[in-house]
């Protein structure tokens, strides 16, 4: 059952925030500052500079065994391009795993442990092959590829496709995502490049709780 507790902690949080930096004590600040902003689900991708360092170290600090606590944060791994880096993520502390792309091997091998696994998809076929595979969401990605509609577009003929689009999606058009039926989004650059200019990561707070807002009030306004 952990993995459908995970999937749906994903799910109800909305966003997540997909960090990269040039050293794991960044992306642990980054980190520390997306989830005071309210946005709880971490993805650390792979190309940071020993990545699994800061995996370990925020799985140890924030514990999504209970999501009731304030410091309850639930922290993944990105840029998986295969399952020994997916293994490798997993005894670092990664409770998800997310991949450009699909990896066959990889899926089995979280799928083998029982961990979230969201590979990257572009079309039907692959869309068809991770769900014949047992991925529960893919991610959509490159996002900025395609208008949210693609998302019952692709729905039509797979209705139970569950997609996470990840790249192009801001504040501006995250509720057309959701509108469209997106299971949750990805964000990444946008959260954090002001910050990064200007060498205050306050600011990823800022935009964090800004992305949090808009995905309750796009949730509110579906009802």
């Amino acid at each position: 059952m952990k993995k459908f507790n995970y999937l749906q902690q994903i799910a109800d949080a909305g966003v997540v925030a997909v960090l990269r930096g040039d050293s794991p004590e960044e992306v642990v600040a980054m980190s520390e500052q997306a989830i005071a902003g309210g946005v709880k689900v971490i993805e650390i991708t792979l190309t940071v500079p020993f990545a699994l360092e800061a995996i370990t170290q925020l799985a140890k600090r924030y514990s999504s065994k209970d999501v009731i606590a304030a410091n309850y944060a639930l922290i993944g791994a990105g840029t998986i391009l295969d399952p020994e880096s997916a293994r490798a993520a997993m005894l670092a502390g990664a409770e998800f795993i997310v991949a450009p792309c699909l990896n066959k091997a990889t899926v089995q091998l979280c799928n083998r442990y029982r961990v979230p696994i969201m590979p990257g998809v572009m079309t039907i076929q692959e869309v068809q092959t991770a769900l014949e595979l047992g991925v529960d969401v893919m991610k959509l990605f490159p996002g900025n590829l395609y208008e949210p509609s693609i998302i019952p577009t692709i729905r039509g003929p797979l209705p139970q496709a569950n997609l996470m689009p990840t790249g192009g999606v801001n504040l501006n058009n995250l509720k057309d995502w959701i509108k469209a039926g997106a299971f949750a989004v990805g964000i990444g650059s946008d959260l954090t490049k002001e910050a990064v200019k200007n060498k205050d990561f306050s600011l990823i707070a800022k935009k964090a709780n800004e992305y949090r807002n808009a995905f309750l009030q796009a949730k509110k306004d579906l009802k």
